[in-house]
């Protein structure tokens, strides 16, 4: 705009001062002005993007490859576009970093009209979570650099990665022991509108229990199998508020909460035991955009404010996943926990007054903790003592810190187990865990 103005200034000045020169220089000048800007509009303007990634859900360590195809739609060739896929930059800045990169996806490319050009790379991750790769920048100009364009295209891809999970030791699967031993308000008995199967008719299984139809296709007695109408189980209840982690251990610490809540839920699972988690930490899903990823910009500061997700969210409501069994009831854990973030919402009182509701009085509640305050260790005592099975597991690396937690917790008459590494996560199911109502 400066320099419109500028070329303006002189073309009058030189026309009231009969500067024929001048006036001739100006003009030509305004037209190259013109000229460049009309061209940098419509060389992004022809230009669009596709993206395709091979992989949407993936486990830590795993590398996906990620295909973009630019192409000119039109006639005229544009001489020169800056194309980058945009990555979260917290991701790649953490350290360590929770994405690795390999290949380019910052590239300069010269479009004929009528051709494409292929920008591929292959992102490795290396940590739990829900990142974005997009929306890819574009950025192309005139030939003199007077005016420059940016534009966001080629709709962002979301790839979700699992927690890992820990093999518990000393644990017989199939003995169907449940990981947090309860004293059953109701005694176990068949629910008869529950039928989960067939078997060979046994003596002494009462007609009503024989399945007539199965009988028939088999030429042999079949009687019907039936859910128990009470399982004990686990509900997994995650402190993710920030005030509850040091600073220089928010990393390592919350990491290893959610590898711990993984391999817990993933035990209970295998046991044939029914499992949950509730958690007052927040969604990254909430934080996606669903817009705007096909504007254009003057300035690359303003397209970069618009591509990522957005920097927070408000969210209040527990992250909750009902206790039950299923065959993809841990999918659904595991998808919860990838997304999990750090929250400054809830603590863990609120946690409890919120969901408490939603916890059966049946399942284990297995609390898991970096730090257990004043106000945590009266909550979770309280919940004990209206009839819940409490197990509180501290992820604790330093000694003091999880004296005072564990003094606050034991004060409360609540059973505690500390996990500090992956190898003790391991052999945390070595002795049996026991909430005593």
């Amino acid at each position: 705009m400066r320099w419109v103005l500028g070329a303006v200034f002189l073309l009058l000045a030189g026309y009231l001062l009969q500067l024929e020169l001048l006036v001739y220089a100006m003009c030509s000048l305004l037209g190259v002005i013109l000229v460049s800007r009309a061209l940098a509009f419509g060389w992004l303007g022809q230009v669009s993007a596709e993206r395709v990634c091979n992989r949407a859900r993936v486990q830590v360590g795993e590398r996906v490859a990620v295909v973009l195809t630019v192409r000119n739609r039109g006639i005229l060739p544009v001489p020169w576009l800056l194309l980058e896929d945009s990555l979260p930059q917290h991701a790649l800045r953490q350290r360590p970093p929770r994405i690795k990169i390999e290949g380019r996806r910052l590239k300069i490319v010269w479009l004929k009209g009528r051709s494409e050009q292929v920008l591929t790379y292959q992102p490795t991750f290396l940590m739990r979570g829900y990142y974005q790769l997009g929306p890819l920048l574009m950025e192309s100009g005139d030939l003199f650099g007077l005016h420059r364009r940016f534009r966001l295209a080629a709709d962002p891809h979301f790839i979700l990665v699992y927690p890992k999970m820990i093999s518990l030791d000393d644990y017989d699967v199939a003995s169907r022991r449940p990981v947090g031993e309860v004293q059953l308000t109701h005694r176990l008995f068949e629910d008869p509108t529950r039928i989960s199967g067939v078997r060979r008719y046994q003596g002494g299984d009462p007609i009503s229990r024989i399945h007539w139809r199965a009988s028939a296709r088999s030429g042999q007695l079949q009687s019907k199998t039936f859910d128990a109408s009470t399982v004990a189980g686990a509900t997994l209840l995650l402190d993710f508020h920030a005030d509850g982690f040091p600073e220089t251990e928010t990393l390592h610490a919350s990491e290893l909460m959610i590898t711990t809540v993984a391999s817990l839920a993933n035990t209970l699972l295998q046991l044939g035991e029914k499992c949950g988690v509730v958690s007052n930490g927040r969604d990254a899903a909430d934080r996606v955009r669903v817009e705007g990823f096909r504007i254009e910009f003057r300035t690359r500061r303003g397209a970069r404010t618009q591509y990522g997700m957005q920097d927070r969210s408000d969210r209040l409501e527990p992250v909750c996943v009902p206790t039950q069994q299923g065959d993809d009831q841990l999918t659904r854990i595991l998808e919860a926990l990838a997304r999990l973030e750090l929250t400054d919402g809830l603590s863990v009182a609120e946690l409890l007054a919120e969901s408490t509701g939603r916890i059966p009085r049946d399942a284990t509640v297995i609390a898991v903790l970096c730090t257990a305050s004043e106000e945590t260790a009266i909550a979770m005592g309280q919940l004990q003592r209206r009839g819940y099975s409490v197990l509180v597991v501290l992820v604790c690396f330093d000694d003091t810190r999880f004296r005072e937690s564990a003094g606050r917790l034991m004060a409360q008459n609540l059973a505690v187990r500390r996990v500090e590494s992956d190898e003790m996560l391991g052999e945390l199911c070595r002795q049996r865990m026991v909430s005593r109502v």
